[in-house]
């Protein structure tokens, strides 16, 4: 028996057929908007991954965690030497390249991005004769199902292009998923559905020149004829100009209603409703209504505490998962290096320099690699510099200091 066609090739050949009636999408049909991928809010309208990413405050959302994901580094470490393992080759594919035109940094963001969207990133890894992790692919999350044996043993379908299907063990599928499997668009689909509603609104009213700026009243009545050559000589009136009203004529100026102060705030609500869904603080998403230097700076490290690390935690397990065999993941581990989002200022970075030499936490070298300068001769030695006797701090061979 030949298998089935897709529900897309069926819908397709149906619709050339005829025999399909066009309708809207509506709440009542919430069936067919579940066959494409559209959730339906109250508001009326439908929600998708690309629908929601025209909402600024989404599209900053999942910029802000994606990107974070991707632009730290990730670092292959021995447990007791805490020395990264370069010649490993999973090191290549976290911290290089994952594939020949994909770097490791673009992949994360790509997999998290995903994940976001749809509640699962993928990728396959593809390995050597002997078993070695070579590279990472992404799979697009549509071609991706997700199942389980009799043990709860997860394995992945994933339909291929040209037709046809693979199946792929849990070993070999680098996946990367949200907390319950479920999109935060998914959750937050009423607090987007109102955003894109009043963002809709807005423009209809300003597409129709916004609330007239006043209107004119006459005591009498007045003759189609002569409302038209009112109205026309009021349009021809310039900003700073002198108008004249005659009959009994009186201008009643239009001044901005409580309704429309509570539409502002209704729309400040949906960024912080936003934000809430994607665990994001507020300033971060640009709305800075009850921000202040202080409690703006603690928001940066609650992004770093509170949003990113729970993704990077899931990345660091799920490259050991696939890229580490279960004896290597007793002496090794994956680490993110996340001291990138703690900047500080240069001079407080000095300080917190000065005091780890100090303290014999950091030789000069590494702080040298801080900054991003070369070794210096005789700068691997723990010594404070500030102790009076013993063996002084050797001398920069590279020149004098200016």
């Amino acid at each position: 028996m030949s298998p089935l066609p897709s529900i897309t090739k069926r819908l397709a050949g149906l619709f050339r057929q005829g025999t399909i009636e066009q309708k809207a999408v509506t709440p009542a049909a919430p069936d067919l908007s579940h066959l494409f991928g559209i959730t339906l809010t109250r508001s009326g309208v439908p929600i998708t991954a690309q629908t929601a990413l025209r909402v600024p405050a989404v599209n900053c959302a999942i910029g802000l965690i994606s990107e974070g994901c991707g632009n730290l580094p990730f670092k292959l470490y021995d447990r007791e030497t805490r020395e990264a393992q370069k010649d490993h080759p999973a090191y290549k594919l976290i911290h290089g390249e994952a594939n020949p035109w994909t770097s490791a940094e673009e992949l994360r963001e790509q997999l998290t991005r995903d994940a976001m969207l749809t509640g699962h990133g993928f990728a396959q890894v593809v390995r050597n004769g002997i078993g070695q992790p070579l590279e990472l692919h992404r799979i697009d999350p549509g071609a991706v199902s997700i199942e389980t044996d009799d043990y709860g043993e997860p394995f992945y379908r994933i339909r291929l292009k040209g037709g046809g299907e693979t199946v792929l063990p849990y070993t070999d599928v680098l996946h990367i998923s949200t907390l319950d499997g479920v999109s935060p668009i998914a959750h937050a689909r009423e607090a987007i559905g109102l955003t894109l509603a009043a963002e809709q609104h807005l423009g209809d009213w300003f597409a129709q020149s916004g609330r007239p700026s006043g209107y004119i009243g006459f005591e009498g009545g007045l003759q189609p004829a002569e409302a038209e050559k009112i109205v026309a000589g009021w349009g021809q009136l310039k900003s700073g100009s002198t108008a004249i009203l005659d009959r009994g004529a009186k201008y009643h100026p239009l001044s901005t209603s409580n309704t429309d102060a509570e539409f502002f705030d209704n729309r400040v609500e949906q960024i912080r409703e936003i934000a809430r869904a994607f665990r994001v603080p507020p300033t971060m998403l640009f709305e800075l209504s009850r921000g202040t230097w202080s409690n703006t700076e603690q928001m940066g490290q609650q992004f770093l505490t509170l949003t990113l690390r729970p993704w990077l935690k899931r990345w660091q397990a799920a490259y050991a998962r696939v890229l580490l065999s279960p004896e290597e993941r007793k002496g090794l581990y994956i680490e993110a290096e996340t001291k990138d989002l703690m900047s500080v200022s240069f001079a407080e970075q000095a300080t917190a320099y000065s005091q780890y030499v100090a303290m014999r936490a950091m030789t000069p070298n590494e702080v040298r690699a801080g900054l991003n300068l070369p070794p210096m001769k005789g700068g691997d030695e723990l010594l404070n510099p500030y102790i009076t006797g013993g063996t002084p701090a050797p001398a920069n061979e590279e020149g004098p200091a200016a």
